[in-house]
């Protein structure tokens, strides 16, 4: 697999960004899924709730090399690349909705809770243009399925659990419920070993490579945060 994004970076992608998304899933697994008690648990638990969506947030958006090493997979489907646009256009949504999480959550700290629960509950059916991605962010993970199970690039099993994330759902402070759960429990087994193929399909890195991409990777990071 040598196209964009190559194998290391859509494998990868495969591997941890489902892991990721779950993980941020289960972390605020036990407080109640609508935004006031998301605000609240924020308030009580700053750290975890923090971990939560920050670890979803990384998940969404590491996961659009992954995509487009599943588009390369089947590069004569047409329905398994509109799948791929879809996908790749919900997960441009999530981000957005995990940057007006992360204010939401910045409201609690600056003002205290009940205001910000009060700000949020006065704008929270605010007209954004990314509201006109909804039908994609939900039917994008049928139509890439069913396209990469027409196409024979997956089977039936894997097919089914990437449908699954159909099901997750999308908006501001989205707390966890069973779909939720099951959405990215199903990404998770369609694509980590997935993407544990595609990284076992070629050569190992040179020994350098490793350390080089961690090291680049940690300064762009400190970098980012000093700024």
């Amino acid at each position: 697999m040598t196209d964009f994004p190559g194998r290391w970076a859509g494998g990868l992608s495969l591997t941890l960004a489902p892991v990721l998304m779950l993980a941020g899933v289960l972390l605020r697994a036990g407080h109640d899924g609508f935004f006031p008690a998301q605000l609240a648990a924020f308030a009580a638990e700053p750290a975890l709730m923090s971990a939560s969506y920050g670890c979803f947030a990384a998940g969404c958006v590491l996961l659009w090399p992954g995509v487009l090493a599943l588009v390369g997979r089947a590069p004569g489907s047409r329905l398994v690349l509109w799948g791929g646009v879809m996908v790749l256009f919900g997960l441009f949504a999530r981000a957005f909705h995990a940057g007006v999480s992360h204010l939401a959550f910045q409201l609690v700290d600056v003002q205290g809770l009940a205001p910000a629960q009060a700000a949020v509950s006065g704008s929270y059916g605010a007209f954004h243009v990314f509201q006109s991605l909804n039908l994609a962010t939900f039917a994008g993970w049928i139509v890439l399925a069913a396209g990469l199970w027409r196409a024979r690039a997956l089977g039936p099993v894997p097919a089914v659990a990437l449908g699954l994330a159909a099901a997750l759902p999308i908006g501001v402070l989205k707390g966890t419920g069973p779909l939720s759960v099951l959405a990215t429990a199903g990404l998770c087994v369609a694509l980590v070993p997935f993407g544990v193929r595609v990284l076992r399909d070629g050569p190992a890195p040179r020994w350098w490579a490793v350390p080089l991409a961690l090291a680049i990777g940690a300064g762009v990071v400190a970098i980012g945060n000093l700024g």
